[in-house]
This record gives C-alpha cells, structure tokens and sequence, in this order.
C-alpha cells in the first residue's frame, strides 16, 4: 500500500485515467510565416486542427527569455508575497482556482489587460508592487506577438478570399480591443508518481472564446489538443516557435469552416511548465457574424448573431468544459 506524502494534497483536484503514456503527436501543422504558400497552409491547418505552429514568426527570442525569467521569479517568490497581487478579478494573480464557477487546476497565473489603452488599474497595480515582472517587458512582448498575430489574421483573410485584408486584424488593432494576456505556472506535483495510471489536470479541457490564442511555452510537453475524433493527442513542445488557437469567435465568424480547438494541459511530477498565451479579443460592442467572403449563395448562418460582451459574459457563467457556442448555434427544423 502506497501512501501520499500529504494524504489530502490532491484531494480536491482533477485526476484523469491514462490507459497508456500519450505518445508526442507528430502531425502538428508547422507554418513558416516567410513562405509565400503560408495563407494556404494556415487556412488548412485551421480547418483540419484549429491549431498550428508558426515559424519565423519576427518575434526577438530576447523578448521570450526576459519574460520567462522574470514570470519565474515572481512564481518562486515565498506564496504570501504572491497573494498581494490578488485574488483575480479577473486581473491579477490566482491559485488553484480557475474562474468563478468551481473549476480548479494544479497551477498559478496572472492576467493582465493586454490593451495599453484600457489597461485596468489591477494590472498597473502588480507591476507597481512586483518589480519581478517588468511593464516594459510584458509590453515589448505582447507589442510583437500582437503584430505576430495580426500578420496571421490577414493572410487568414486572404486565403478566405476577403477582400478586407485587416478585417480580422482590425478588431485586434482597435484602441477598444478587448484582449488580455496570461502567464500561467504549473509547478511539478511529485505525488504524481504514485498515482499509478492516472495524471493531474493542470489546466481542463475547454477551448477559447476570443478570435485568436498565442501561445508560447518552456520546454515541457503538458499541452494536449482534441482531435475531430475526440482523440487526445500531446504537443511537441518548442521554446523558440508559437502555437495558434482558432477561438470560439473565429469560428462563428467562419461559419464553421475553422474549429475553435479543444485542449488541456497536464501536470507534470518533475519539471514546472511555464506558459505565455496572447488572447485576441475584439472591443465589446463587436457584432461577431460570419465574414461575407466565407458564404456561399443562399448560405445561411449557423449561429446567431451576438457581440463579444454578449458572449463573453455567457462564457464566464460557463464551467471550462461546457460548449460555449451550443447557446448561439441556431436551430434548423428536421
């Protein structure tokens, strides 16, 4: 008989049976931002997956780095001077709880408003009193990842056949851009070893609900992603690249054609993983309708219309696994 070390450490968290150890997935599209068939191929991955690696991206490796090491500074300090830069609300530090309605994971966080112009007074807050993280190198990073983002938007466009090349980059571009920034930390949990067949839930299985999702991470492979069968699959983790989510926006604004992708991430017993997501979001009053270029003649929307206050609001009532957008789908008669 094996005994935890703290019998009710990981009593209250998500453990999820294994049948088998999930191997790394080798089909993760890989997309070279210099290629000249790089809109095809982002169009491609993002119907098949919802999800995609971008390369020669123009982001500084110096901006990941600085970033990542002082995020670790902040996460090692003693948990009292951690918790003066919360509770969430939703700005601000947070442990083990994620979001209002129950959900937990084996992880630590900060959000932040990543729109320079309505930076909330929480976020100017806990750079003022932890200079661990500093404002200039959350803004450098996010400043670039942002344009990143914005320069994969428009060949989205493109290869959507628009005619408005920034019609999805202007709503991140926008002074009212309703977008926010997460540095999450998942600690290693040594318990883990002795549970035999079983992992811990870092973060739960749920998709995103803005247009897009940036996301870098250290070298560890925790993040999973559900394919369209359901299967769950590990990514190949890559320090110097980003990964891409199509969100729940995305895909209404697509008609269906993109699929908002499903993932998790895993706790580890060893190594901590350390994550940096940009999530693209629109201003609030943003009406979120399919683009024109993505409907054929006599299509008709499989959702109804909302704005992004509208469904951001539903989203936050939701626990991380619900399907969001199952509330907005339309109903056609048999």
């Amino acid at each position: 008989m094996v005994v935890l070390s703290q019998p009710t450490a990981l009593d209250h968290f998500s453990l999820i049976k294994s049948c088998k150890p999930t191997s790394l997935f080798t089909g993760i599209p890989v997309v070279d931002l210099s290629d000249s068939d790089a809109k095809s191929q982002i169009i491609r991955a993002s119907e098949e997956y919802g999800f995609f690696k971008v390369v020669n991206h123009g982001v500084p490796l110096e901006f990941m780095t600085t970033l990542e090491a002082q995020a670790l500074k902040f996460f090692n300090l003693p948990q009292p001077e951690k918790d003066r830069a919360g509770p969430a609300d939703p700005f601000g530090y947070g442990s083990k709880r994620i979001g209002p309605n129950g959900d937990i994971g084996w992880i630590e966080y900060i959000l932040l408003n990543a729109n320079p112009e309505i930076i909330s007074h929480k976020s100017l807050s806990i750079f003022k009193d932890n200079p661990e993280i500093s404002r200039s190198a959350v803004e450098d990073y996010v400043s670039a990842v942002k344009k990143m983002s914005c320069e994969v938007l428009e060949m989205m466009a493109e290869g959507l056949g628009s005619d408005e090349r920034n019609v999805l980059s202007k709503l991140l571009r926008d002074e009212k851009s309703d977008s926010c920034f997460r540095l999450n930390y998942y600690p290693p949990c040594p318990e883990l070893q002795t549970l035999s067949g079983r992992n811990l839930i870092g973060f739960g299985e749920h998709t995103d609900p803005q247009i897009i999702s940036v996301l870098r991470s250290n070298n560890t492979s925790s993040l999973q992603i559900s394919l369209k069968d359901g299967t769950w699959v590990s990514v190949p983790p890559d320090q110097t690249s980003f990964f891409i989510n199509v969100g729940d926006c995305l895909q209404v604004m697509t008609n269906g054609r993109f699929k908002s992708v499903k993932h998790r991430v895993l706790a580890g017993t060893v190594s901590s993983r350390i994550s940096m997501i940009y999530f693209g979001g629109p201003p609030l009053s943003e009406r979120i309708t399919p683009l024109a270029s993505v409907m054929a003649e006599g299509e008709e929307s499989l959702y109804n219309e909302f704005t992004w206050f509208e469904y951001k609001k539903s989203a936050y009532k939701s626990r991380l696994a619900d399907y969001r957008l199952g509330l907005f789908e339309k109903s056609f008669g048999q």
